[in-house]
């Protein structure tokens, strides 16, 4: 189990939530909700861990929300302010970009 993901999820059940920009966007662009994405986390499983970054722990997870459609989702735990999640992005995952179970990318 990803340290990261579990203090995601920790902060989404106190309601320590923050949603970037380009995540609102991203959200919007690919018709995905976000209250489906939060609620997600819960499920979540984890594509990559990077707990060394610098900004911050993040972790990239796949998510199955609305009639079970896959979603990529970034999450991380800003260096500077470490009591609440950050929701960095989520997009619709490309499948040439990713292998059929979305968890292991192609090779280039």
């Amino acid at each position: 189990m990803s340290e990261t993901l579990t203090r995601v999820r920790e902060h989404v059940r106190a309601g320590s939530v923050r949603v970037s920009q380009h995540a609102i966007e991203e959200l919007f662009d690919d018709g995905i909700s976000l209250e489906a994405v939060v609620d997600g986390v819960e499920s979540a499983l984890v594509v990559e861990d990077y707990p060394q970054h610098a900004r911050g722990p993040c972790v990239l997870c796949l998510q199955r929300v609305e009639a079970d459609r896959p979603v990529h989702v970034l999450w991380g735990i800003a260096a500077q302010n470490p009591d609440i999640a950050t929701l960095i992005t989520a997009y619709r995952p490309d499948p040439e970009r990713w292998m059929d179970d979305l968890l292991t990318r192609r090779p280039r």
